[in-house]
């Protein structure tokens, strides 16, 4: 890594080496040989005589920007270190017509604890998502400080929209934005993490970068007492699908109503009643094919054969829209995490933790749960 950079600032003197092994007309901080060093410190290059032509800073770990003084006599880094790391820096200094260099090579400490991120969600390569979808990060450890973690994330979508962080669990952060993605575009996520100072001897271990792909729009919208879903891509009409929801003998049978996104798919999947054991009324034990995920409490867009003559008049499953072979294959097979579909026509509202039913809070709402709001 290699940076060459420009612009303003200052700081304390430490002490550089020239390469001819002259006395220095410039000193860098950290010093020569140095280690231990905080991460979160600055580099700082000044030029006791002449000006400074050019800084760079080579190293393992985080790529190092900086400013120089408009003067030219000082430089120093803007962003953190990564810890555990060797940094070199070389500068050079133009005085009485010659130009001498000057470096430095340092070691940055080996903290006791840091903060990793272990997934970001989704991250499949060459996966399209729908406009919906969530982008999720979850840390090694529990985020005590959660506004530097939430300063140092960014998403850039190419179409911009406004969005924002909630914390949903003390290591897990999800970020919504206020209306759905822009279809057909990248939004690229970043986390300025590496050597950033956490408080109780914790530091950032590494930045992170990642592309997620926004596919089409496609958005599914259903009335649970029509027995239809109507599918639309981009706004055009696909196909109209009868289904038969939950029978509503019971909170639990009775399918949920609200905005929903297709969270995976399997085929088949084995659907088993929950908190119930063989024997018990009630108990069913069941292989769908082609089965669409949408909540946590069990609900699906799967295969029924067994139903087909319920579909588009009667509501008798325990909860999932039960669909034909043939429509549920299509729907499978054009499916993509993050789609939405929405929902209406039963009393039992689904919960905005509920899976990733997050678009069940407005955007006022869901922006709480940031520690920046």
């Amino acid at each position: 890594m290699l940076v060459l950079v420009t612009g303003c600032s200052g700081g304390d003197g430490g002490s550089g080496e020239l390469a001819s092994g002259k006395t220095a007309i410039a000193t860098i901080t950290p010093a020569n040989g140095a280690a231990s060093v905080r991460p979160d410190g600055p580099i700082e290059v000044k030029a006791s005589e002449g000006t400074l032509q050019n800084v760079t800073v080579q190293g393992k770990g985080s790529t190092i920007t900086g400013k120089m003084s408009a003067d030219r006599k000082t430089w120093r880094s803007d962003r953190t270190l990564t810890p555990a790391t060797s940094y070199t820096v070389t500068a050079q200094v133009s005085h009485d017509g010659k130009t001498e260099t000057v470096s430095s090579t340092f070691t940055t400490l080996k903290p006791a604890k840091t903060l990793s991120i272990v997934d970001v969600t989704p991250n499949v390569a060459g996966e399209k998502v729908g406009v919906g979808m969530p982008i999720f990060v979850r840390f090694n450890r529990a985020v005590t400080n959660r506004a530097a973690v939430e300063r140092a994330l960014q998403v850039t979508p190419e179409k911009p929209v406004a969005g924002a962080w909630r914390w949903v669990a003390p290591d897990q952060v999800v970020y919504r934005t206020e209306t759905y993605w822009a279809a057909h575009q990248r939004v690229r996520f970043s986390a300025q993490l590496a050597g950033l100072n956490l408080g109780n001897g914790v530091y950032g271990a590494k930045d992170v970068q990642e592309t997620i792909q926004i596919g089409a729009a496609q958005i599914t919208k259903g009335n649970i007492n029509s027995h239809h879903m109507t599918v639309t891509r981009d706004g055009k009409k696909l196909r109209t699908i009868p289904f038969s929801a939950g029978n509503g003998t019971t909170r639990e049978y009775t399918t949920t109503s609200g905005v929903h996104l297709l969270m995976e798919k399997g085929n088949p999947v084995v659907m088993e009643a929950p908190g119930r054991k063989p024997g018990d009324p009630g108990y069913y034990k069941q292989k769908v094919n082609y089965a669409v995920r949408f909540s946590n409490s069990g609900e699906y867009v799967h295969s029924a054969p067994w139903s087909v003559g319920s579909q588009g008049s009667a509501n008798v499953s325990h909860g999932c829209l039960n669909v034909s072979p043939a429509n549920a294959k299509w729907y499978y097979d054009i499916m993509q995490r993050g789609d939405v579909i929405e929902l209406t026509g039963t009393s039992r509202e689904v919960e905005w933790d509920n899976g990733w039913s997050f678009w069940q809070l407005s955007f006022a709402e869901w922006k709480k749960g940031s520690t920046l709001s």
